[in-house]
């Protein structure tokens, strides 16, 4: 036995190792790429966001990105949900980020970490606590020392935390890469000198706390060494970093848009948006983050804007309930195998850029012994040939083609041979309400007297949506009105969001604004009586700001002026009269959405079509393991709690305005163009989480401001209906992209775990016409298609069929390039 080192000895060779270690596994950073482990990486990454699920779903979420080819998972860090109050601190439930990280290392998948604190991401306040407002002196995202004092320590706790478990890269954790602060430079453009230094001083602080990862900045052109500047929007090609020594980096590279109450649904089809991710990657980008790769629910009064809906799906590759969206999965699945190919090349060196005519071109990049290319047609409408390296290649229009050794092309963005998957809601049961009424006229210990209209936010501190305005007008005998039936006119105008005025108790009109401006006005008749009327006026949030500049300064409410036009001494101005302020309903001081709350109150009869009407119903968790929704079309305005968790806010009765138009993918996307439910319900299903549900017994208590019809109310299951699938003859194919026979591509479907394929709706090889769900024969058909997929497939969870001549009886139609096609049921 060797003799023992002393004491000092021992720890310092302790240190050495572990400082060996972590250089060993630092993460850094050159012009190319970050370089993890001494190795330069292209890497794939997608946002979810860990409060907009539920723990329970947190693994299948993270596996299902990292099927889908990712490397990374991107997350902010939401400071109001962490600490809702000075210094009282919450990191349980979906606020629980430590296992949310824990569970992506345990993936296998990397960390980004954009710990902000300001988030936007359509989140109340964006992210903000609204307690930092009251903070005496503040001023938010500017050089202002209590705000960059309460900033700091945000930062500092989250860091430490992450630290004290282990979570850097240089731990042996995932965190590859940090975020400070989040899309600045709008309003350093806006704002000048104070923004910009207060950008300088977050670089520093942040850097200062010696994560061992890189930060970044988005948005942001100024970010000083050795912060990273990034970019975010619908394409980032045209994008680069603010110095040569810095990699090209898009944190958000974005799937679709958010959904608002009364707008349509938007959607961005995954050609183009494969298309834009591969036009970065031949430009020399190395790191892509799709915003969202699932974007889930804003639970509970969560959703920002003003007027963001409850779902956040974005239309995201897993869809709001942790199901595939195919193709927009698969078909970005084939893209992150296509540039994994191609990777070595890629992190080696600058394309060569070769143009191919008009609207084409070709990117080359060379390393040992790899060549790879990317053939781009920029042209929206036509198809082009081209000529490269001695061959020719069809390339459809407003495409890229990938050819990994430079001659065989195994992926085109515009070229979707991934299944097609039709969702639909299954009916799964209905409910027995009872109701109770909010009272109107109802003061509680906490309401107050003053003279004046007080801005909401500040009465409310936000923990509720609702205030009530109350005051009273006089009217004498001898008002005219009183005689002539020509009622008075009231006005209030409000800050917003959503405004109910009631005279003496009898609801008298409803208001509200829109996603582009809040503000509001209500103007219209009212019937007083002579002596003492009361004007009740509810004032609703829907929902704080997440993006502007000094978020102290926002208001909500009624700020005024309120009139009364049309009595004898014409108008009235009541904005400097007494108004008496109540926060909150009865039913929520009350507790109502709660299992003993909810015992409190005598409940009766549902009444249909009442304002402010409480209704309970208690119901047993439907049978499987589908996903569920509650469908409120039947309702108007309000909040859903089940077992007590917030649910969201709903409002079907806010209808989408606008036209929606035919969706084509060729031409550049913005969040207008491809669009759904115009006309109809923003949104109508309303996620309703398996866990947060017992098997029996379970409490639904909905909140209705306008007076639905809660007997339409329905339990619902998301699963798939049809499945479709496209495939050319001549589709690219990477699983045999090394033998002469790549050419020859195969038809898939697959139905959901533990279903099966039971009918086939719709077959044909040839030259078929329509879309999934409404295909048809074209000129061109083998016989013998239908019988090929009944037998390859009927009974299987999933199959496969080759699309060649051969397999389908002979070529129908020689010297036509044609297409299988297949509608499948699962059940």
């Amino acid at each position: 036995m060797a003799p023992a080192a002393p004491v000092g000895l021992a720890a310092m060779a302790v240190a050495v190792v572990v400082l060996a270690a972590a250089a060993s596994a630092a993460v850094t950073y050159d012009r190319k790429a970050v370089v993890v482990n001494g190795q330069r990486r292209i890497l794939l990454s997608g946002s979810i966001h860990y409060p907009r699920s539920v723990p329970e779903m947190w693994p299948d979420l993270i596996q299902k990105a990292k099927d889908g080819g990712l490397d990374v998972v991107q997350t902010y860090v939401f400071w109001n949900g962490h600490e809702p109050c000075p210094g009282q601190y919450y990191f349980e439930g979906r606020y629980d980020l430590v296992h949310f990280i824990k569970l992506v290392k345990q993936a296998g998948l990397y960390v980004h970490l954009r710990i902000g604190p300001y988030v936007c991401a359509e989140w109340n306040f964006g992210g903000f606590p609204v307690w930092l407002k009251y903070v005496p002196g503040i001023s938010f995202r500017t050089d202002n020392e209590p705000f960059k004092t309460e900033m700091q320590k945000f930062t500092t706790k989250i860091v430490d935390m992450m630290k004290s478990e282990g979570l850097f890269e240089w731990q042996g954790g995932p965190i590859i890469l940090s975020q400070i602060e989040n899309e600045l430079g709008p309003l350093e453009w806006d704002q000048g000198e104070p923004t910009k230094a207060y950008a300088s001083w977050a670089a520093n602080m942040a850097v200062a706390l010696n994560t061992g990862v890189p930060w970044i900045m988005c948005k942001e052109d100024d970010a000083p060494d050795p912060i990273i500047n990034t970019c975010n929007g619908f394409y980032c090609d045209w994008f680069s970093p603010n110095k040569p020594h810095k990699p090209t980096m898009w944190t958000e590279a974005w799937t679709a848009w958010y959904t608002g109450f009364g707008i349509p649904v938007p959607h961005r089809p995954v050609e183009d948006l494969a298309y834009g991710v591969a036009k970065f990657i031949q430009k020399g980008g190395s790191f892509v983050n799709y915003y969202m790769y699932h974007g889930g629910t804003n639970f509970g009064r969560t959703a920002g804007g003003p007027f963001i809906a409850t779902s956040y799906d974005y239309d995201a590759p897993i869809d709001e309930y942790g199901l595939l969206r195919e193709p927009k999965w698969g078909h970005l699945k084939e893209l992150h195998k296509a540039i994994k190919l191609c990777e070595p090349a890629l992190v080696a060196g600058d394309p060569i850029v070769t143009s191919l005519g008009n609207a084409q071109q070709a990117s080359v990049f060379r390393s040992t012994g790899a060549c790879v290319a990317f053939l781009e047609n920029k042209d929206k409408a036509s198809y082009a040939r081209v000529a490269f390296n001695g061959m020719h290649y069809d390339l459809p229009p407003w495409s890229i083609s990938i050819l990994p050794d430079c001659k065989t092309t195994v992926y085109n963005t515009a070229k979707v041979g991934s299944q097609i998957s039709q969702m639909k809601m299954e009916w799964a049961g209905g409910f027995t309400w009872q109701s109770y009424n909010e009272d109107i006229n109802s003061l509680g210990d906490e309401s107050f007297t003053t003279i004046g209209l007080l801005e909401q936010i500040n009465v409310t501190r936000d923990k509720t949506d609702y205030l009530w305005y109350t005051t009273y007008v006089e009217i004498a005998q001898d008002e005219q009105f009183l005689s002539n039936g020509k009622n008075p006119s009231l006005t209030v105008m409000s800050a917003g969001h959503a405004l109910h005025i009631f005279i003496n108790g009898q609801l008298t009109g409803t208001v509200y604004g829109n996603v582009e401006d809040p503000r509001l006005t209500y103007s219209g008749n009212v019937k007083l009586w002579p002596g003492s009327n009361t004007i009740s006026c509810l004032s609703i949030a829907v929902g704080l700001p997440n993006v502007g500049e000094h978020f102290e300064t926002w208001n909500a409410g009624i700020l005024g002026p309120v009139t009364l036009d049309g009595l004898n001494e014409g108008r009235r101005y009541l904005t400097w009269q007494k108004w008496t302020y109540q926060v909150g309903l009865r039913g929520e001081t009350l507790s109502l959405h709660s299992l003993s709350g909810s015992s409190s109150v005598e409940w009766g009869e549902p009444m249909q079509k009442q304002p402010l009407t409480w209704y309970k119903a208690f119901f047993n968790a439907p049978d499987g393991d589908e996903p569920l929704a509650l469908d409120m079309s039947s309702m108007g305005k309000g909040q859903i709690w089940i077992n007590g968790q917030g649910i969201g806010r709903y409002w079907p009765g806010y209808k989408a305005s606008g036209t929606c138009g035919v969706c084509d993918y060729r031409g550049e996307y913005d969040d207008k163009k491809c669009q759904t439910n115009c006309g109809d319900s923003s949104q109508r299903w309303y996620h309703v989480p398996r866990p947060w549900l017992n098997p029996t017994g379970n409490l639904l208590v909905v909140f209705e401001e306008w007076g639905g019809d809660p007997t339409g109310i329905s339990m619902v299951k998301r699963t798939t209906g049809s499945i479709c699938a496209d495939v050319s003859e001549w589709q690219p194919s990477m699983k045999n992209w090394h033998t002469k026979d790549y050419e020859k591509a195969k038809i898939h479907l697959q139905c959901d775990h533990g279903r099966k394929i039971t009918e086939i709706k719709f077959a044909s090889f040839g030259t078929p016409q329509g879309s999934c769900g409404g295909y048809s024969e074209g000129a061109c058909h083998a016989h013998k298609s239908y019988d090929i997929f009944w037998k390859n497939c009927i009974g299987q969870e999933r199959c496969g069929v080759s699309v060649v001549p051969n397999v389908f009886g002979g070529d129908p139609c020689p010297g036509t390039m044609k297409r299988a096609v297949v509608e499948a049921i699962c059940g």
